[in-house]
């Protein structure tokens, strides 16, 4: 009995730590506040370029790549980012759930590094994109 207790124990344990996604590839100089964006998109005052790599765009003038964990919307980016120089000021965000969950973000920050890029930040989500966006009054598309 105590052996078949130990074993479900470690299986509920190795589930607990599976479930997890891989350590952020970004470090916290590279996150932007929210506010500071909305800032910069309310004084229109040289705004970055802001891809969407989530599920829709939310924030005005975001280029809509879509879910940057499908393929066919990495390769999209790619070739968004192919004819641009690579210190442009670039903002990215998803915002579909908690960054740790979140399948979106890690894959655009790797194609950026990857080709380069060298002046891009991930907008600082860390919930999601109506809690941390639009719930606070921030900017957002017109539907």
């Amino acid at each position: 009995m105590l052996g078949r207790s130990l074993f479900f124990a470690g299986i509920f344990f190795l589930s607990l730590t599976s479930t997890a996604q891989n350590p952020p590839n970004w470090a916290s100089n590279q996150l932007i506040e929210p506010s500071t964006l909305a800032q910069m998109l309310r004084q229109e005052n040289s705004l970055p370029l802001i891809f969407n790599v989530g599920l829709d765009p939310v924030i005005p003038h975001s280029v809509n790549i879509g879910t940057a964990s499908k393929k066919e919307n990495l390769d999209k980016f790619r070739k968004e980012l192919s004819t641009l120089p690579k210190d442009t000021k670039i903002v990215i965000y998803c915002g579909c759930c908690p960054f740790e969950h979140c399948p979106n973000v890690r894959p655009a920050i790797a194609v950026l590094k990857e080709m380069k890029f060298t002046n891009w930040q991930l907008l600082d989500l860390p919930n999601n994109i109506r809690a941390d966006w639009i719930n606070k009054g921030y900017p957002v598309v017109k539907l």
